[in-house]
């Protein structure tokens, strides 16, 4: 590709505030970046670990908390699809300032007994979020060196994982030794207190005047959270690059089987494994861990041998058949259980680095945050409507084995379609990167 201004991070004005001598402007934006991303995870990571105590308390069943976790990709996907216009008048970091508040609010919400009001803390949790891939996008882009994109994208997206298994070792520990509320609490706490750690970045990671469109009216940008047009912008920008729809579709699929596994692996552990709530969490941090390892692993090797998309295609078969094994030898329970949990993360959970980076790359610099809070939109679409899918096949079928299965053969229906796609158009196109 040839090379160009996007491609020479130095080209790209210096933002206010100065560089503090030695430090690369790109390691402030992946720390801060990095650091939002671990927060936001480890607090919406409290829903599905909490989920047994959290439905008892309300009277549910437990596998009703893949409602409350298509709630909170509802929120998700509320930002993506009208969140543009706020996000380009407050500016980046400051975008993500908010979007930890609104985390805190649903926490607070979350904590109250009545249903209702919890689940519109689903929802807040999930807008809340919804600001950490296109803010993060905007500002790496900006910065990361082009040899490196990938891997800093991925190390950034390993915030994910990180702030999970974070959640697994230390959630259930707070509820066993100072009850469900006290742990909400804290949780809200630590969010809070995260929005002033990240204030210093703000001076020098938000763009400088003129590398972004200009600030929309506070009116403009309110009214645009419930705006139809909108919304239907938003999708248009998916034709600005050949690739865009096909990467969409894959990383909907990807989205899908993590939001059933983050969603429903702990619920499994303690229903059909018999683990204790702590048990429970250790799986999903084993999981969660091995993540982050495999969304950095997959960054470097994307780095190093291109063509990420057919990398991405190929690891979809590879997480399906991780997720079937998982099934099969984890019934044996013990150590095999955490090792099979281990490789799901690895494989079905690592992806997510080298997708954001793949959609950076590809889209024009003007819309990179805009492309990605599009593609992300489908994929929280899939992250709604594959738990309750799951909720829907395990109350009818009484069988978590078959929905994991279910889930895991979209997945692999998907990267077989994107690598035969792939195999067709690489003579034609010559970049099937």
């Amino acid at each position: 590709m040839p090379s160009s201004s996007r491609d020479q991070p130095g080209a790209d004005p210096e933002p206010r505030g100065g560089r503090p001598q030695g430090l690369p402007l790109w390691v402030s934006a992946l720390t801060a970046t990095l650091f939002v991303q671990t927060v936001s995870s480890f607090s919406s990571m409290a829903l599905p670990l909490l989920g047994p105590p959290l439905m008892a308390r309300s009277g549910l069943s437990p596998e009703s908390i893949g409602y409350v976790s298509a709630l909170t990709s509802g929120g998700i996907s509320w930002f993506l699809a009208c969140g543009g216009p706020m996000l380009g008048h407050f500016g980046a970091v400051r975008s993500l300032q908010i979007g930890l508040a609104c985390m805190a609010a649903g926490l607070l919400l979350m904590a109250q007994p009545v249903g209702l009001v919890a689940l519109l803390g689903a929802l807040a949790i999930g807008f809340g979020c919804g600001p950490n891939t296109p803010a993060g996008s905007q500002i790496l882009i900006r910065t990361a060196p082009a040899r490196h994109r990938t891997l800093i994208f991925s190390i950034k997206q390993a915030g994910v994982p990180l702030g999970g298994a974070l959640a697994g070792l230390a959630i259930a520990p707070l509820v066993q030794h100072h009850g469900l509320q006290a742990a909400l609490w804290t949780i809200t706490g630590v969010t809070l207190v995260s929005i002033l750690l990240v204030q210093p970045f703000r001076r020098r990671l938000d763009a400088p005047a003129g590398t972004t469109p200009a600030p929309a009216p506070t009116a403009s940008w309110g009214r645009a959270l419930f705006s139809p047009r909108v919304f239907a912008r938003s999708l248009g920008v998916l034709r600005s690059h050949p690739s865009l729809p096909l990467l969409t579709a894959l990383g909907a699929s990807y989205s899908t089987m993590q939001a059933c596994l983050m969603a429903f692996t702990a619920t499994y552990a303690i229903t059909r494994h018999g683990a204790t709530l702590a048990e429970a969490g250790g799986i999903v941090a084993v999981m969660q861990f091995s993540s982050m390892i495999g969304r950095v692993l997959m960054g470097w090797v994307a780095d190093r041998r291109g063509r990420a998309l057919r990398h991405l295609a190929l690891q979809a078969l590879a997480s399906a058949a991780a997720v079937a094994l998982l099934l099969v030898a984890g019934g044996a329970g013990g150590l095999a259980l955490y090792a099979c949990a281990a490789l799901v993360g690895f494989t079905a959970i690592g992806w997510n680095g080298v997708h954001i980076a793949e959609l950076a790359r590809v889209a024009p610099l003007p819309l990179v945050s805009d492309v990605t809070s599009a593609a992300s939109l489908f994929g929280f679409l899939g992250s709604i409507t594959g738990p309750l899918a799951f909720a829907w096949l395990v109350g009818w079928s009484g069988s978590y084995e078959l929905a994991f299965l279910a889930a895991a053969l979209q997945l692999a229906l998907f990267g077989a379609i994107s690598f035969l796609v792939l195999r067709r158009d690489t003579t034609a196109k010559g970049d099937d990167r």
